[in-house]
């Protein structure tokens, strides 16, 4: 008596969902893809929003951005919830080290009186504007459509509460965990001039009805002009002045800042090239709040780096990235 074995392989009859299929082929697909494509409902709604009749739950008609494909947006960086999870444990580990490295060598007994005012006076009040980018962010994660993009939003909203949770530490750290620093933070963000058109501003965009515009004056406006006084002009005021190790404590916000501008980048380009209409819309809202942000923003830049920050390259660098993204 013999026994042969035989190896059989058996070819599945789909290699993925219907609604991947239709758009890819049928081949396996990704996990970004089954995550991502498709997931938002489309039809069968039971009602609409009593404060929105006119609205479906999920309606694409809330921006006057006009897509053929809403998931024509898709993130380069492929991030769904788990691969986003990951990334940002591993940002968070390196911070929280940088973090425990501060705080064990107490290096902030090196840092000057003047540059200790400073950070209490311009950098901790950013937690405000970072609570505002939140809002602004979930905003659009809340009432834009696709998931492709709405999911990336909410991301970037869940970024700024833990980029606001890092300046709040830094206050703390400053003050020897009393909450002094916040409490004069808070202060300086309510009733000092300086700040009063940065929170202004913030108040203006958090009643913007278009989620896209709320997007374009967030991630595109404030954000590159914000960095380049903050992240790069005022951490080179800090090196300047012996204060080179706060540095490690902004290390995640301008991590953080590169890997963001990858994937609002793309969107924006993306969106841009659809059609004539979405460019000259996008120009439009860009003109209108790039000279609001910069007046906002004016006193700030006066003060900041010991009155040699510049708002002009702050400018030119936001120049230079509408340029990149077609929107010069």
């Amino acid at each position: 008596m013999t026994i042969e074995i035989k190896t059989s392989t058996l070819e599945p009859v789909r290699q993925t969902f219907a609604n991947l299929e239709r758009r890819f082929g049928n081949k396996q697909a990704t996990r970004y893809q089954e995550a991502t494509y498709d997931v938002q409902a489309t039809n069968n709604f039971h009602y609409r929003p009593l404060w929105q009749p006119d609205k479906e739950l999920n309606d694409a008609t809330r921006t006057d951005i006009v897509m053929e494909d809403w998931y024509a947006l898709k993130d380069p960086r492929q991030f769904y919830y788990g691969t986003y999870v990951q990334q940002r444990a591993k940002m968070q580990e390196l911070a929280e080290s940088n973090y425990s490295f501060f705080e064990k060598r107490g290096l902030s007994s090196h840092l000057s009186d003047e540059v200790k005012a400073s950070l209490v006076r311009h950098l901790i009040p950013l937690r405000h504007v970072e609570h505002t980018a939140n809002l602004n962010n979930v905003y659009g994660s809340a009432y834009g459509y696709g998931t492709a993009i709405t999911q990336a939003l909410l991301y970037d909203g869940m970024d700024r509460l833990g980029i606001a949770q890092y300046l709040s530490r830094i206050g703390l750290i400053l003050d020897g965990n009393s909450g002094d620093a916040l409490s004069q933070a808070k202060e300086f963000w309510m009733n000092d001039p300086v700040w009063q058109g940065q929170r202004a501003l913030c108040e203006k965009t958090l009643v913007i009805k278009d989620w896209f515009e709320t997007f374009i004056v967030q991630d595109l406006v404030m954000d590159t002009l914000m960095h380049d006084l903050y992240y790069r002009q005022y951490d080179e005021w800090l090196n300047a002045n012996g204060a080179q190790d706060v540095g490690m404590l902004t290390e995640f916000m301008r991590d953080w800042n590169r890997d963001v501008s990858r994937w609002a980048d793309s969107v924006f380009k993306t969106v841009a090239s659809e059609s004539d209409h979405n460019k000259a819309l996008m120009k439009g809202w860009v003109e209108t709040w790039r000279g609001q942000t910069a007046e906002a923003m004016a006193p700030l830049a006066q003060e900041l780096c010991g009155g040699s920050a510049s708002l002009d390259d702050a400018l030119a660098a936001l120049d230079k990235r509408l340029k990149k993204i077609g929107l010069a």
